[in-house]
């Protein structure tokens, strides 16, 4: 199984919904990929979606499975689903690239992962937004020892609640929704790429509004309930000893909160948003810093330090690519689903902790990726 040598692989696309189009975006730039079969339930979004790529049609889930030129499947379904259609995938010889989470519980994750191991197939899993500028040049950075020795972390994500946008947004706010395990993953995998692996947890949880009003689309001034809590605050224990502080929240109307900042020994890191793959990194350096006093400016000391290393223009469906010169190289791949799988362990424990109001040791762990390095245009 596996496309000619030195050709793109083969993509079946199982999902044509919202965020297909930004991966159909990408995809139909880069050469390591080519999309040959779409799968959706509704016929007509799949067609849609397939009409953007030469000589890609719309096939059945069962066809698509069992097609000889599809060499991975790039799982873009509902989040309740992910877990099976990557079994379903493996076990039919394919690859497979999902959207986040792996799964939705760990002990689902583990069996993709055991599934992928005993095949001897690649599972790769988004968010793959940290392979972009900006989360690669904080780590060049950071790795370069310009903060000393990093010991902390900060992480916020807070929004007014994604129905205010999205025309179905019910599954945001049943289990396997939520801040947490929706916009979660690019802030821990972030975290994880940046300081390592996570320990163990605690955490706190929180549920103001039990309904929630749709602000857009068909169904605008519909009300539909509220099933997990809505806010969720963590601190993450790193193995290097490193202890990062999470907060996610659909429940915060506006605030002035960094995305992410890494603090060290010698000085600080400002991180952009982990949600898009690019934007300015800048660090502030103890060693520059102003005299203390009422006059001092500290603001001035901090200084953009440009792209350094990560995918240069990068999009949705990065991680794909960067597993398909991952299988050509025999290397690991970045965005696997060893940190897949970890990031959701994060996730999990955080809320379990909040639930039990204790703290979580993790049941995994996982190497650091691989580093970017140099800026690299996957396009060229």
């Amino acid at each position: 199984m596996g496309s000619p040598v030195n050709q793109p692989l083969r993509v079946g696309v199982v999902g044509a919904g919202v965020i297909s189009k930004q991966y159909s975006a990408s995809l139909v730039r880069l050469p390591q990929l080519r999309i040959t079969a779409v799968s959706d339930l509704d016929t007509e979004r799949a067609g849609a979606l397939a009409a953007e790529h030469a000589g890609a049609r719309v096939l059945p889930l069962e066809q698509l499975l069992a097609a000889d030129d599809v060499d991975v499947v790039l799982n873009l379904t509902l989040p309740s689903t992910h877990a099976d259609i990557a079994l379903q995938a493996l076990a039919a010889g394919k690859h497979v690239y999902g959207e986040k989470p792996l799964a939705m519980h760990v002990e689902q994750g583990r069996q993709v992962v055991k599934a992928a191991a005993a095949a001897g197939l690649r599972v790769g899993c988004a968010p793959d937004t940290v392979l972009g500028t900006g989360v690669q040049s904080a780590r060049a950075v950071l790795d370069a020892g310009q903060i000393g020795v990093p010991h902390s972390a900060t992480a916020f994500m807070t929004t007014p609640g994604h129905e205010r946008w999205h025309p179905q947004p019910d599954f945001y706010y049943q289990p396997g929704g939520g801040p947490l395990l929706d916009m979660g993953p690019y802030y821990v995998t972030s975290l994880v790429h940046l300081l390592g692996p996570v320990q163990r947890v605690v955490g706190v949880s929180w549920r103001p509004q039990q309904q929630r009003t749709i602000g857009s689309g068909p169904r605008a001034g519909q009300s539909f309930d509220v099933a997990i809590d809505s806010s969720v605050a963590g601190v993450l224990v790193h193995a290097s000893g490193a202890v990062s502080t999470l907060v996610m929240s659909f429940d915060t109307w506006a605030a002035r909160l960094p995305r992410i900042e890494v603090h060290g020994t010698g000085g600080s890191l400002s991180v952009p948003d982990p949600n898009h793959f690019d934007g300015s990194v800048q660090v502030y350096s103890a060693a520059s810093a102003p005299a203390p006093g009422p006059d001092a400016d500290e603001a001035g000391n901090w200084r953009d330090v440009g792209v350094r290393a990560g995918y240069v223009g990068a999009g949705r469906g990065y991680g794909l690519a960067d597993l398909a010169i991952a299988l050509g190289e025999g290397r690991a791949h970045r965005a696997s689903d060893e940190v897949a799988l970890h990031v959701l362990d994060v996730m999990e424990s955080v809320q379990r902790a909040a639930d039990t109001r204790s703290t979580v040791e993790l049941s995994t762990t996982c190497q650091r990726p691989e580093a970017v390095g140099e800026p690299v245009d996957l396009t060229a």
